[in-house]
C-alpha cells in the first residue's frame, strides 16, 4: 500500500514485557485491516512479524519485525518488538523509529519488567504513549484493577479510554467513553466491531470514567479549559483535538482494551490509532550532523532534502541482504543512487519493497515518514543513512550496548573456520549486540551476546541457516603470569653425539616492570663472550619461553631481562643452541623470582531497582568484587564494581535470577591484579591436569 501524504501515515512501535500478546495482536490487526484471511497464530507458527525459524521453534520474538494495515484511507506502519530483556537492542531500534508506542500489558499479569523499561524510554525520549491490556478474555483479569495498577505506578496522565463489555470468558465488547458508544464483537471473528446500545449496569460508571476523561483533556489546555468551565461541556470536535494533542505532547496516556487472540478490540484500536497517534509530521524535527560535523535538526517534511534511516538488515539465504529504512525527510525513489554518509560511497537503490515480514511488495517510492526495504545494496548496513550526495548528512541512531557475556566457539568439522567467520559476520549485520572476534591471548574465537540465550540462538542460526555445527563453552580467563623479584639465570646447552656438538652458556637477571611494558631485552654484554650473530637467539629463547608460561602455561609479562655474559664454542655453537639457553636461562631466573599469577580485573556496572541492590552487593562480595559506589540514575540504581572475569563468566544467569530479569549489566577491562594464593594453587593444579591428560 502506497499512500501520498505523510499524515496518512501512522508508524507504531508494539512494545511490552514477553508473552503478553504483542506479535498476536500484530497478527489481530492484519486480519482485521483485511490483509490476512485468518488469525495468523504465534503458537502455530505462522505469525506474520515472527518469521525466523528460531522464532517459530521458540514461540517467541528474536527480532523486530515489520508490517503494515490499511485502515481508513491510512496506512498503519506497524513495529513488533521482543518482549524479552536480552533483545533489548531490537526494541529500542524499533521504537527509536516508531513516532508513538503501543505498550501491550497482560490484563492477568500487569505491570512486569518490560513494561517498566519501556516507560523510561518514552519517557526520557518524549515519545507519545498508548497502553493497550490484551487478554481480557482469560480467568482471573480485571481491566479496572489492572488501570489502577498502572495510574500508582505512572501516574495520573494514564487515562482510560476504553470500558470492557463483560468480563473473562464473557468479554465481548467495549465502549469508546469519549464517543459515549458501544461496540461490539464475534466470537473469534475478524475483530470488525458492530456498533450497538451501551449495557445499563455500565452506564453510571461510563458516566464516572468519561466526565474524568473530559476534565484530563479539558486540564492539558488553556483554552478548552476556560472553554470547559463556561459551557460545562466540550464539543466533539474540541475533545477529538484535545486528545490527539494530549497524546502527541505525552500529557495523557490513553489505555485500550481487547483480547487479541479473538479478534475483540481490533478495529476499535485501530480506530483510535488513526485518530489519536501522531504523524510522522508531528515530529517535526529529527537529530542530525551536517557534513561539517555540526548537530542540526532536520525538518521531517516532504520539500526537505531526502534521507533514510536504516534500522534493520535481514541476512536470507536465498535472497540475500535486506535493509529496512525509514524516510526521514523527502522522497526515496526506486532505482535511484543515494549517498551512504558512513562509508562514503553511492549506493544504487532499486525496487523499494513494502514489507509484510518477510514478503516483499514492488513500490515506486518511499514518501515522507514511510517504511519500507530494500535488497541487495553493498555497503549499507545498521544504523546507515542514506540520503543526496550534494547534500550529505548523518542521522541519530540509538546507542547499543556493548555485549555482556562472551562464549568460546569451534567448529565441529575440521575446515570450518572460514564457514564460522563468514556465517557471524552475516549474523552480526542483523544484530548489532552480538559481537565476535579472536581473543589475541589465548587464541579462541570468542561469540558475545547480551545474555546466555541471546548467545545459544546465534548458535542455533549458525547451524540450522548456514549449516555450520559449533561447540561452545565458556572462554579460558586470560591470565597472565609475572615476576615479583629481581633474580638472576644461567642456561647452559650442552650436547655432543659424535661428529658437531651444540654449545652455548649465557647468564642473565631478570626485573619486574611496573610500568605497563610487557617485555624488554637489553643486551649489556661487553666483550664478545657471546658473539653478536648469537645474542638475538638468546632474546628469541626467552620469548617463546615466557609465551609458554611457567606456572601454569600462561604468558609471562612485566618482566626485563638483561644479558650480562655467556660462553661459546667456534665450532659447536649455533642460534638454535643460544635459542636453547636463553629458554634455560629463563626458568632458572623464574624459579628463584617469585613468580606470580595475574588475572584481568573488570570494570562492571549493573543497572538495577532500590530494592534488588542488597541481594546484589552481597552476590558481588562473593564473587570477589570491590564496590566502588552507588548512583542513582532515574527511578534505578547504578552499582559500579571491580570484580575479576573469572567470577563474571556466569553473572548473565545469575543477575536474572536474583533481579527476575529487572537489571542488566555492561562490564569492560580495567587492568590485571594479583590472584590470590588460594586460587593460584587451583589454576597451576588445573594446569597441571591438563599436560597429564595430553600426556596420556
Amino acid at each position: 500500500m502506497q499512500v501520498d501524504s505523510p499524515d496518512k501515515i501512522r508508524n507504531i512501535t508494539i512494545t511490552g514485557h514477553g508473552d503478553t500478546g504483542k506479535t498476536t495482536l500484530a497478527s489481530a490487526l492484519l486480519y482485521t485491516g483485511g490483509v490476512a484471511n485468518r488469525l495468523n497464530r504465534v503458537e502455530d507458527g505462522n505469525a506474520v512479524t515472527d518469521f525466523d525459524p528460531e522464532e517459530i521453534s521458540r514461540s517467541m520474538s528474536i527480532g523486530l519485525g515489520l508490517c503494515h494495515v490499511p485502515w481508513q484511507k491510512h496506512k498503519i506502519n506497524i513495529i513488533d518488538t521482543p518482549g524479552a530483556g536480552i533483545f533489548g537492542a531490537e526494541t529500542r531500534s524499533g521504537a527509536r523509529i516508531g513516532d508513538a508506542m503501543l505498550l501491550v500489558i497482560d490484563a492477568g499479569s500487569g505491570i512486569e519488567v518490560t513494561t517498566e523499561k519501556m516507560w523510561d524510554w518514552v519517557v526520557s525520549h518524549e515519545q507519545p504513549l498508548m497502553i493497550h491490556i490484551n487478554k481480557l478474555d482469560r480467568e482471573n483479569t480485571d481491566y479496572a484493577r489492572t488501570v489502577v495498577e498502572l495510574r500508582e505506578r505512572f501516574g495520573r496522565l494514564v487515562r482510560p479510554l476504553q470500558l470492557p463489555i463483560g468480563k473473562e470468558g464473557k468479554f465481548h465488547g467495549v465502549v469508546d467513553l469519549l464517543e459515549e458508544k458501544a461496540y461490539f464483537f464475534e466470537p473469534d471473528g475478524n475483530g470488525q466491531a458492530k456498533p450497538g446500545d451501551i449495557p445499563d449496569d455500565l452506564t453510571d460508571r461510563i458516566e464516572q470514567l468519561r466526565g474524568k476523561l473530559v476534565e484530563a483533556i479539558a486540564e492539558t489546555n488553556d483554552e478548552l479549559l476556560e472553554r470547559y468551565f463556561e459551557e460545562g461541556e466540550l464539543s466533539p470536535e474540541d475533545l477529538h483535538n484535545g486528545l490527539r494533542n494530549a497524546v502527541r505532547t505525552g500529557k495523557i496516556v490513553p489505555v485500550t482494551a481487547g483480547s487479541a487472540v479473538h479478534g475483540i478490540g481490533s478495529s476499535t484500536l485501530l480506530d483510535s490509532i488513526v485518530r489519536f497517534l501522531p504523524t510522522p509530521l508531528d515530529r517535526a524535527t529529527y537529530p542530525a550532523t551536517d557534513i561539517g560535523g555540526d548537530d542540526i535538526e532536520l525538518a521531517t517534511t516532504a520539500d526537505e532534502r531526502p534521507s533514510a534511516l536504516v534500522f534493520k538488515t535481514l541476512n536470507d539465504p536465498f535472497s540475500g541482504k535486506i535493509n529496512l529504512m525509514r524516510v526521514i525527510s523527502g522522497t526515496i525513489d526506486s532505482d535511484t543512487a543515494y549517498w551512504n554518509s558512513r562509508a562514503e560511497d553511492t549506493e544504487k537503490v532499486g525496487q523499494l519493497l513494502a514489507y509484510q515480514g518477510k514478503q516483499g511488495t514492488p513500490i515506486k517510492q518511499l514518501i515522507t515518514g514511510d517504511i519500507g526495504g530494500v535488497a541487495k545494496l553493498k555497503h549499507t548496513q545498521t544504523g546507515d543513512t542514506l540520503c543526496g550526495k550534494d547534500q550529505p548528512l548523518k542521522l541519530e541512531w540509538t546507542f547499543v550496548r556493548p555485549p555482556a557475556i562472551s562464549y568460546a566457539i569451534e567448529p565441529k568439522s575440521k575446515g570450518d573456520e572460514e564457514k564460522i567467520n563468514d556465517a557471524l559476520h552475516r549474523l552480526m549485520e542483523e544484530d548489532l549486540s552480538l559481537a565476535s572476534g579472536r581473543d589475541p591471548q589465548t587464541g579462541e574465537v570468542l561469540i558475545s551476546g547480551t545474555g546466555q540465550l541471546h548467545v545459544e540462538i546465534a548458535v542455533a542460526k549458525l547451524a540450522n541457516r548456514y549449516k555450520v555445527d559449533v561447540i561452545l563453552h565458556p572462554p579460558k580467563v586470560p591470565y597472565r603470569e609475572t615476576i615479583k623479584r629481581p633474580a638472576d639465570g644461567h642456561g647452559r646447552h650442552k650436547k655432543q653425539s659424535g661428529g658437531r656438538g651444540q654449545f652455548a652458556d649465557c647468564k642473565i637477571t631478570m626485573e619486574p616492570l611496573t610500568d605497563g611494558t610487557d617485555f624488554e631485552f637489553k643486551d649489556q654484554i661487553f666483550g664478545g663472550s657471546i658473539p653478536q650473530q648469537y645474542r638475538p637467539a638468546v632474546e628469541k629463547g626467552i620469548h617463546e619461553a615466557r609465551e609458554r608460561g611457567f606456572l601454569a602455561g600462561y604468558p609471562v609479562g612485566g618482566f626485563m631481562v638483561r644479558l650480562l655474559d655467556g660462553q661459546y664454542h667456534d665450532v659447536d655453537s649455533s642460534e638454535m643452541a643460544f635459542k636453547v639457553a636463553g629458554s634455560l636461562a629463563f626458568k632458572d631466573a623464574m624459579s628463584k623470582a617469585d613468580a606470580t599469577i595475574h588475572e584481568p580485573i573488570m570494570q562492571v556496572e549493573i543497572t538495577t531497582s532500590e530494592e534488588c541492590t542488597g541481594d546484589l552487593m552481597s552476590d558481588l562480595s562473593q564473587r570477589r568484587g570491590r564496590p566502588q559506589g552507588i548512583e542513582p540514575k532515574g527511578n534505578n540504581q547504578i552499582i559500579k564494581a571491580a570484580v575479576p572475569l573469572a567470577e563474571m563468566l556466569d553473572y548473565s544467569s545469575s543477575l536474572r535470577s536474583i533481579t527476575q530479569g529487572r537489571s542488566n549489566f555492561v562490564m569492560e577491562f580495567s587492568h590485571y591484579e594479583e590472584v590470590p594464593r588460594n586460587i593460584q594453587q587451583k589454576i597451576i593444579a588445573e594446569a597441571q591436569r591438563g599436560d597429564d591428560a595430553e600426556a596420556h
